[in-house]
C-alpha cells in the first residue's frame, strides 16, 4: 500500500517527481492513467498517476484528476501531491488553479501551497515571481510556448485568474525562519479556501516547506517541493530510516531519440546531437500531406540503427512553430506531430529499439500511450529531473522521458552513456 499518492499533469513531469522521491529514499511506481482497481502492483511508498491534462479543456482535467485521486485512495494513499511543471505551464484562466481547487474540495481541506521551485533545474521563486536561472519566466523563452505561453512571472497574480480560492504569498523571509513560521502563516484564519504561493531559491527552503506542509492532505507544485516530504514521513515513523536503492535490470538494444519539444534547451540539444548521429526532421507539410511519412522515416532509420542512435525530431524555432499554428491551429498541429512520433515509436520498437529517449511532455505522453506502457520503475538520474526508467511488462524497454527545458546541451549522448555504464540488478 502506498503512503503518498501523486497526480501529475504530464508524463515527463511525473517522472521528474518520481526521480526526486527516489533520490530521497522512497520506492516509487509510476502508472499512466488510472488503472483497474484490482490490478496487482509492485510494492511502493509512492504511486504517481501520470496524466496528459496540462493543455486539455479544464473540465476534462478536473475530471481526470478527481478520478485519479479516488483510485489512489484505493491504493492506500494518505497524503496527496498535485504535480505540475516547474515553469507553471498553464493558460491564464485554467488548469492549475481549477484542478488544485477541485482536489482541495474533494479532500476537505481549505489550505494548500503552490510552489514550482526547482533550484537544481534553475527554477526559483522570489517575492512570488518565478525565475528560470537569471531570467523572469516571462523573459526566459516560455513566453513563446506553443500551447501555454507564460507571459507573466508573478504567480500570485497568474493563479488568482485561475481559481476562486484566495491566493496569498509566503515570502522568503518567512521561509528562512523555518517550519514553525511557515506553519503559522499557513494556519492564518481565512473565510475562504486559500492557496499560498511559497518562495524558495535553495533546496534548504524546499525541505523546510515540505516539512511544514506534510500535516496537510494536499501539496501542489513542481518536483522540488517533494524534497522535504520523505524525511517528514520518517520523522513520523511512516518510512524506514534507510532504504537501499534498487537498480534496474540491464536493457540491451538499439537506441533512438524522439524530440517533440520546441523549448530553447531542446533545440540546443537537437543541434548538438545532429552533429553526432543521423537525424531526420518532421516538417509540418510532410506530416499533413504525406500519408506514407511514418513508413518512410522508419525505412530511413532501419539500417542506421545498427550503428548507433538515430534522432527524429519535430522541434522547431518559435517563428516556425507560430507559422505552423497559423496554418492548422495550435492544438491540431500539436496532435498531428504527436501522432506521427507515436507511430514512429511503435515502428522503432518493432525494429529492436530498447533504449528510447523522448523529449517533451506531450510527445512523451503520446509515445507511452502508443507503446501501451502502463507502469514504470524509476532508475538512475541522468540530469536533475530526468531518470532512466524501466517499463513494467514482459518486453524490456528503457525510457528517458525528458521535459523540454531539462538537461544540458549534451543530454542525449550522456543518457545512453550512463545507461550502459550503470550498475544493474
Amino acid at each position: 500500500m502506498a503512503l503518498l499518492g501523486c497526480i501529475a499533469d504530464d508524463f515527463t513531469g511525473a517522472t521528474d517527481l518520481a526521480n526526486t522521491l527516489v533520490s530521497e529514499g522512497m520506492r516509487v511506481l509510476q502508472v499512466f492513467g488510472v488503472l483497474d482497481a484490482d490490478i496487482e502492483l509492485p510494492q511502493a511508498d509512492a504511486i504517481i498517476v501520470a496524466l496528459k491534462s496540462r493543455s486539455i479543456p479544464v473540465e476534462e482535467a478536473v475530471a481526470q484528476s478527481l478520478e485519479s485521486l479516488e483510485w489512489l485512495k484505493t491504493q492506500g494513499a494518505q497524503h496527496f501531491f498535485f504535480k505540475y511543471c516547474s515553469t507553471f505551464d498553464s493558460t491564464p484562466e485554467e488548469n492549475i488553479g481549477q484542478v488544485s481547487s477541485a482536489l482541495m474540495e474533494a479532500l476537505g481541506t481549505s489550505t494548500t501551497i503552490a510552489c514550482p521551485a526547482f533550484p537544481g533545474a534553475g527554477r526559483t521563486v522570489y517575492q512570488g515571481h518565478l525565475f528560470v536561472y537569471d531570467k523572469l519566466l516571462s523573459e526566459s523563452g516560455m513566453e513563446n510556448h506553443p500551447l501555454n505561453p507564460m507571459t507573466d512571472a508573478n504567480l500570485v497574480r497568474w493563479l488568482k485568474r485561475q481559481t476562486d480560492a484566495a491566493v496569498d504569498l509566503i515570502a522568503l523571509a518567512t521561509v528562512r525562519k523555518g517550519m514553525d513560521a511557515i506553519r503559522a502563516k499557513l494556519e492564518e484564519e481565512s473565510s475562504s479556501s486559500k492557496i499560498f504561493v511559497v518562495d524558495a531559491i535553495k533546496n534548504k527552503d524546499l525541505r523546510a516547506i515540505g516539512t511544514a506542509i506534510v500535516r496537510y492532505p494536499l501539496v501542489t507544485g513542481g518536483s522540488g517541493i517533494a524534497l522535504g516530504l520523505p524525511n517528514a514521513y520518517r520523522a513520523a515513523g511512516l518510512l524506514p530510516a534507510e532504504r537501499s536503492k534498487a537498480a534496474l535490470p540491464k536493457v540491451d538494444g538499439k537506441q533512438a531519440i524522439l524530440a517533440g519539444s520546441c523549448s530553447s534547451m531542446t533545440l540546443k540539444q537537437v543541434e548538438y546531437m545532429k552533429e553526432r548521429c543521423p537525424s531526420c526532421q518532421l516538417l509540418l507539410e510532410d506530416v499533413l500531406k504525406r500519408s506514407g511519412l511514418v513508413a518512410e522515416v522508419l525505412e530511413w532509420a532501419k539500417p542506421l540503427l545498427e550503428k548507433g542512435p538515430v534522432l527524429i525530431y519535430s522541434s522547431a524555432d518559435p517563428a516556425s512553430v507560430k507559422e505552423a499554428q497559423e496554418q492548422g491551429g495550435a492544438l491540431d498541429v500539436g496532435h498531428k506531430f504527436e501522432d506521427a512520433l507515436a507511430r514512429i515509436a511503435k515502428g522503432l520498437l518493432a525494429e529492436g529499439v530498447r533504449q528510447l529517449v523522448v523529449a517533451g511532455g506531450e510527445s512523451a505522453g503520446a509515445v507511452v500511450n502508443a507503446l501501451e506502457v502502463s507502469a514504470i520503475r524509476i532508475g538512475a538520474q541522468i540530469d536533475p529531473g530526468v531518470p532512466w526508467v524501466e517499463a513494467v511488462g514482459e518486453q524490456p524497454l528503457a525510457l528517458a522521458l525528458k521535459s523540454g527545458n531539462f538537461g544540458g546541451e549534451g543530454f542525449y549522448e550522456k543518457s545512453f552513456r550512463l545507461l550502459n555504464e550503470a550498475t544493474h540488478e
